[in-house]
């Protein structure tokens, strides 16, 4: 029984971020896609937005994936996990804790939810165990400490300033 309730909490966090990464990367389900993303995450002090929008929506596109697969893992808890660290961080941080106040409430749920397949494996219906992969224990560990060291660096950028902007529209109003 433990491992169909893996397989419900790993095909249902999954899924949802792999549709969460592909609303960022591709603009599907009504999502700002690659350039919509990357502009938004200039706006919360995240630069160069491309590069972030890319990480932020590969880790949860991937990290969605292999999580609904068991594969890789923990890669994909990994990945959701750190994507879902830094919304905390840099979007929900200084709400109140609930979603209906713009709050962390998902996103810390969904690091719940990874965190614990992240600890209890993927479990025999998993592409892991179909092809007998098992990669070595410590990339939990080092997985996770990356990610906090990005998410950290993140928090630190602040947005830009209204001036700033104004200052960056110009400048590049002038060289065209």
């Amino acid at each position: 029984m433990g491992n169909l309730a893996l397989l419900v909490v790993r095909a249902v966090l999954g899924s949802l971020m792999v549709g969460h990464g592909a609303q960022k990367l591709f603009g599907s389900f009504g999502g700002p896609g690659l350039e919509g993303t990357a502009g938004w995450m200039e706006s919360i002090g995240l630069r160069p937005g491309k590069q972030w929008a890319l990480l932020g929506g590969g880790a949860e596109f991937g990290g969605g994936l292999l999580t609904l697969l068991g594969f890789l893992h923990p890669l994909g808890p990994l990945g959701v996990i750190g994507s879902m660290a830094m919304a905390t961080a840099k979007v929900h941080w200084d709400q109140p804790i609930w979603v209906t106040e713009g709050g962390a409430e998902l996103p810390v749920t969904n690091m719940a939810a990874a965190t614990a397949i992240l600890m209890a494996g993927p479990g025999k219906p998993s592409f892991d165990n179909a092809f007998g992969i098992r990669l070595p224990r410590w990339i939990s560990p080092l997985g996770l400490v990356v990610a906090l060291l990005v998410v950290a660096h993140a928090a630190q950028q602040e947005p830009p300033q209204p001036a700033e902007d104004e200052a960056r529209e110009e400048l590049a109003g002038e060289g065209e």
